[in-house]
C-alpha cells in the first residue's frame, strides 16, 4: 500500500484525481482552503492564494471544492477518468 492508501484496490498514487487552481483566477477568498477537510490544499504567502499541497489526500470523485469557487478557478479530471481505471483494476 502507498503513503496514501488505497482506493478500490488501487494504490491512491495511481488515482490522478485532484484538483488544479487555476492561479489566473483565484483571488485568495480561502473558500476551498477552508472547505477541504483532507488539507489537500496549503495557503501561500507569497502569492496570496490557495494552492495544492497534498493532491493525493483527494476524496477519488469529490470535486465539491470546485463548485464552492465562484471564480472557477478549480478544476478536476474528467470523470471518464475514474471510470476507465476503475474498469481497468476490475480485469
Amino acid at each position: 500500500m502507498g503513503k496514501y492508501g488505497e482506493y478500490k484496490g488501487i494504490p491512491r498514487e495511481n488515482i490522478p484525481w485532484y484538483p488544479t487552481v487555476d492561479l489566473g483566477k483565484c483571488v485568495g477568498c480561502q473558500e476551498c482552503f477552508n472547505f477541504c477537510r483532507q488539507k489537500v490544499y496549503a495557503w501561500d504567502d507569497k502569492n496570496s492564494k490557495t494552492k495544492v499541497a497534498e493532491p493525493f489526500r483527494c476524496v477519488v470523485g469529490c470535486s465539491t471544492c470546485a463548485g464552492l469557487c465562484k471564480e472557477g478557478a478549480i478544476s478536476f479530471p474528467p470523470l471518464a477518468i475514474l471510470k476507465d481505471i476503475l474498469k481497468r483494476a476490475r480485469q
